[in-house]
This record gives C-alpha cells, sequence and structure tokens, in this order.
C-alpha cells in the first residue's frame, strides 16, 4: 500500500514538474471562453461531421476542426470513468472527485485513489475557476447550457455539493454567486426568494421570454426557458427557445463590456443526454448546434486579440460508432447509405414521443412518414403498442408486455423504443446506456498560439486554463480564505447549530459575542446580524455529511 501511494505521489509530481515549463510559457489573456460538449466521445464528431457533410456538400469541417490540438485523460478521484460532476469540478478546479461531487473534495478511497486524497479535507468546497475570476479579478462571469441550471456541469462552476442532486443546496448557491450572466434551463427551479436577491441586486430575469432576453439593455440577466431543461434543438420552436448560438452570442456581448475581462462556460448539454437515450439524431443535431456556439465564441476571440477558448467535453456517453456488427457491409456503404434514413428524421426520440402521444394510434403511420420518411412494419407496430408510456395504445395497459417482442425494439418507454427504431435502421451503434472512459478531444485557440498540445491530463488542464487567466495557484489560496469549516474560523467564539424544524430544511449557524450575534444559513452569501445584513463575496456551504459549515476566514471581523 505504501508503494502505492508514493508511485502515485512520484506520478503527479512528475506531471507538475513535466508540465510546469510549459505552463509558464502560457501569456495569461484578458477572456476566457471554455466550452464543454456533455458526453461527446470522438465518434460522436466524427459522425455528425459525416451528417453535415451529407446535408451540405460544401461543408466538410466543423467550426472546431482548425483547433483540434490533442486530448484529455478526464477522470474521477477513485475511478477512471467519472460523471458530469467530478470531471467538469476538475477542469474547475485542478481536483478530481468522486461520482455526484460537485466542486467538492473527495472522501478518501484508500487503495482505489488515483490521486494523492487528503482525509482531512473531505467535503471541503474546492474554489472555482469562475469564482476566482469575480473575486481576485473582478472579471465578469457567465453561464449558458441547455439543462437545467442546477444541473452538474453548470453547477460545478459555481456551486459546492456532494450530492448533484440537491437542487435545493445547489440552486441558491447559483444565484447567490453573483454570476453575471445566465442562460438556460430550468424555471421551475428558481425559487422566489432567489428570484427576489437576483432583481434586488440588478439582474433582468426573463422566464420563457425571449423577446425580454433578446431586449435586455442591461448587462446582468437571469434568462431560463422550460420547466427543467431546453428542447433538444432539432425539436426546438425558435419562436419560444433561441438557439445555443444566440444565447452564447449575447452573453459574450453581455460580458465583454466589463474592462477587466470575462469568464464564460457555454455547455451542450444535451449531446450527453440524446447519448444516454441512444438517439442517434438527438446526439448529432445537437453537437452540430454546440458547433455553431463554438463558431461564435472563436469569430469573438479572433477578432478580439485577448481571449483564449478551450474546446473539451467531460467524458463520452453511449459508446457512439459509425459501424455496427449485426449491419452487413457497412464499410463498403456510401455516404449516401450511411446518413440518408437519419437525414429524413425531423425529431428527436423525445420529439417523436410527445407528438405519438398527441396523435391517436390511427395517425402514427402518417407522422412517421412525415417527420420520419418511412412507414412502421407489423412488427414495429406491435412493439410500439407494447410501450408502457404510450398513451394512445390500442392495447390496454394491464395486456402490456415484451413476450414476442424482439429485444431490438422493444421498450418499456416511448422514446426509448424509437430511439431504438430509428437506429436499427441506420448502421450506427451504441455499447452502453451510460459513460464511457475514452480520452476526450481538446481544441484550443490562444491569441499568441500558446495552447496546450499532446495528451494532458484534467488536472494539467485546470492549470493551463488557470495560467491562461493569470490565476496560477491561487485557486488553493481562495480555497484556504474562502471555505473554512466553521469550527476553525470560529474558534474561541460561542456558537451553535440549530436544526430546521422542517424535515428538509437546513440548519442555522448562530455566533455569539458579549455586543453582537451572527446568524448565519447556508447556500447563500448573506449573513445576518442584528443591525443589518451582511453580502459576502462567496457563498456559505454547509454539509450534513460532516455537520460543518463552510465559509470565509474575514467574517470574525464582524464580530469585533
Amino acid at each position: 500500500m505504501k508503494k502505492q501511494i508514493l508511485f502515485l505521489c512520484f506520478l503527479l509530481l512528475w506531471s507538475i514538474q513535466t508540465k510546469s515549463a510549459e505552463i509558464e510559457q502560457v501569456k495569461p489573456v484578458k477572456n476566457l471562453i471554455v466550452l464543454i460538449p456533455d458526453g461527446t466521445s470522438l465518434a460522436t464528431v466524427s459522425i455528425s461531421r459525416w451528417y453535415q457533410r451529407y446535408l451540405f456538400p460544401d461543408k466538410t469541417k466543423l467550426a472546431i476542426d482548425p483547433y483540434l490540438c490533442g486530448t484529455v485523460l478526464t477522470y474521477s478521484s477513485n475511478a477512471p470513468i467519472g460523471d458530469s460532476a467530478p470531471t467538469t469540478s476538475c477542469y474547475m478546479t485542478g481536483y478530481p472527485s468522486q461520482t455526484g461531487y460537485v466542486s467538492t473534495y473527495p472522501v478518501s478511497d484508500k487503495a482505489n485513489d488515483l490521486v494523492p486524497v487528503d482525509p482531512s479535507r473531505a467535503y471541503q468546497p474546492l474554489a472555482t475557476l469562475l469564482e476566482a475570476a469575480r473575486m481576485i479579478q473582478q472579471k465578469s462571469t457567465g453561464l449558458v447550457f441547455t439543462c437545467e441550471f442546477p444541473h452538474a456541469t453548470p453547477a460545478d462552476c459555481s456551486a459546492h455539493s456532494y450530492k448533484r442532486d440537491r437542487y435545493d443546496w445547489i440552486a441558491p448557491q447559483m444565484a447567490h454567486n453573483d454570476i453575471d450572466v445566465v442562460m438556460g434551463g430550468g424555471v421551475s427551479l428558481l425559487s422566489e426568494a432567489d428570484e427576489v436577491y437576483l432583481k434586488a441586486n440588478g439582474y433582468g430575469v426573463y422566464k420563457n421570454d425571449i423577446t425580454g432576453m433578446r431586449n435586455h439593455a442591461g448587462n446582468k440577466m437571469w434568462v431560463l426557458y422550460g420547466d427543467k431543461d431546453m428542447a433538444y434543438d432539432i425539436d426546438r420552436d425558435p419562436i419560444q427557445q433561441p438557439s445555443l448560438e444566440e444565447m452564447t452570442r449575447i452573453a459574450i456581448d453581455k460580458l465583454s463590456k466589463n474592462e477587466q475581462g470575462f469568464f464564460l462556460m457555454v455547455e451542450g448539454s444535451k449531446v450527453d443526454w440524446a447519448a444516454h437515450a441512444n438517439d442517434p439524431l438527438g446526439t448529432v443535431t445537437d453537437f452540430l448546434a454546440f458547433d455553431r456556439a463554438c463558431g461564435v465564441a472563436l469569430d469573438f476571440a479572433r477578432q478580439n486579440g485577448e481571449t483564449a477558448i478551450v474546446i473539451v467535453p467531460d467524458h463520452g456517453t453511449g459508446g457512439i460508432t459509425l459501424g455496427r456488427r449485426d449491419c452487413a457491409a457497412y464499410d463498403k456503404m456510401t455516404l449516401t447509405e450511411h446518413f440518408h434514413v437519419l437525414s429524413q428524421i425531423k425529431l428527436t426520440a423525445e420529439g417523436f414521443a410527445k407528438k405519438l402521444n398527441e396523435e391517436p394510434a390511427t395517425g402514427i403511420q402518417q407522422l412517421f412518414r412525415e417527420y420520419a420518411g418511412f412507414e412502421f412494419s407489423d412488427d414495429e407496430l406491435q412493439a410500439i403498442y407494447q410501450c408502457r408510456d404510450f398513451r394512445n395504445s390500442p392495447v390496454p395497459i394491464a395486456d402490456r408486455s415484451a413476450k414476442d417482442i424482439s429485444p431490438a425494439l422493444y421498450s418499456s418507454s416511448l422514446s426509448g423504443f424509437v430511439a431504438k427504431l430509428i437506429t436499427s435502421k441506420t448502421c450506427i451503434g451504441f455499447t452502453t446506456g451510460g459513460h464511457t472512459g475514452e480520452e476526450v478531444f481538446l481544441a484550443a485557440y490562444h491569441p499568441e498560439g500558446t495552447v496546450p498540445t499532446g495528451m494532458v491530463t484534467n488536472i494539467e488542464l485546470n492549470h493551463y486554463m488557470a495560467a491562461m487567466m493569470g490565476l496560477s495557484g491561487r485557486l488553493d489560496g481562495l480555497t484556504a480564505s474562502c471555505f473554512v469549516p466553521h469550527t476553525e474560523v470560529f474558534n474561541g467564539y460561542a456558537y451553535e447549530i440549530i436544526p430546521s424544524v422542517e424535515e428538509e430544511g437546513n440548519p442555522t449557524l448562530v455566533v455569539y459575542t458579549q455586543n453582537r450575534q451572527l446568524i448565519i444559513q447556508p447556500y447563500t452569501n448573506m449573513v445576518k446580524t442584528e443591525e443589518k445584513d451582511i453580502k459576502l463575496s462567496s457563498v456559505i456551504v454547509y454539509v450534513d455529511a460532516n455537520q460543518t459549515f463552510y465559509l470565509p476566514l474575514a467574517l470574525t471581523e464582524y464580530l469585533k
């Protein structure tokens, strides 16, 4: 065991030393835009490029193609395959963490740890590049995405939790982290209290209001669409919801007004969701929508001269391939034979499922003739009738089953069936509905050409981005000053943690002196005293696993 730990430490030190010379050559820039196509494997990029070329023969390249420069080995602290939470966390903080951890230091997994882990730091929130840009450099900050705003990747930039699904912990942190521009999904997840805070602090808040977004005159805005996530790009009603490309353009326009510069993260969120669903059309079309957003960012960077771009997925999803074992002679098929069927389809599997539940069963064939260019066979009709969530099936729900239905077609869900059906008519394949562990592509632009090349780890990529922002070595210092256990901050003071009377409520930390008391509730940047409310520059995080509040050391100044 000792030998293994020593070897891991040696590898880490060797990696840092061999890259340090390269990092020293990186010229800091005014602005950094990080674009993350969630769950995008290299095969997704290849298939998308061919699909685009089939539709538009003169478009043989993607916007990202001239800037591809290497690969990234992205992993968790204790596993080679990570989910979005720990992988993007590492890009933002420099520390790999565990499944479900949002910019939070991991718990030691002993023999399984792939990097040295300090058990004494378990659950500590870790400062992110976005937080450092705002607090240390007074830069503007922004997030653009198509999932709901407390989802893992946007949360990784601006919140802290060891449970990625605790939106009630994550959403208020994001609202109180004073991000200048937030654009994406999640109308139902913005609480009334958080909306009041945003408006009181000068934000324009627009919910399902594309006109309001386009006409907003200020530079601080929260814009949300859909109860949770936004629509897939090919399903999107352009009158109701903007494209990722448009949101990126607006965000850059607002953020670039700051003379100190800006940090922006743009996520193509639902490439991952479509790949999880094994939906080839959703995967490809949402990646191409993301590539168009990259084009906007790259155009700005080339013209601006003070902006660097990093484009990198957080992990692969679905194990997508062009070529499938049961598809005869796929290696001899022409471009048309590979992509004609896919090019005729006008909705994702999710989009088809929605339409199918709006139409009588007698309209199925017409629906697929119109939106997919084919009709169902008898076997396919029988398979769709067995889907548990097909509201208009002529088969009573109690009688639906997989009996006599080919496993290649059967799915209990309507969208799952459509995804299988569409895939079966192509030579595209999937190996899993989960994440995959291959390295992901890296593309970058720097006005002076100092970009990372070859294979880098997720840790090294964070170091490159920190260097490009002029923040080398400063994230740890920010963590050490902003996210300190309350037992250390208030050592020598009287305090108590008062449990919430509500089952899902949050505890309150009360600190006492002879003359004053602080009333501290988690997940915001506000602290109450008898005289006034104090606004902090960082958010307060409570971790129930160790019953600890993490807050800034400077809070003791208010007790003097």
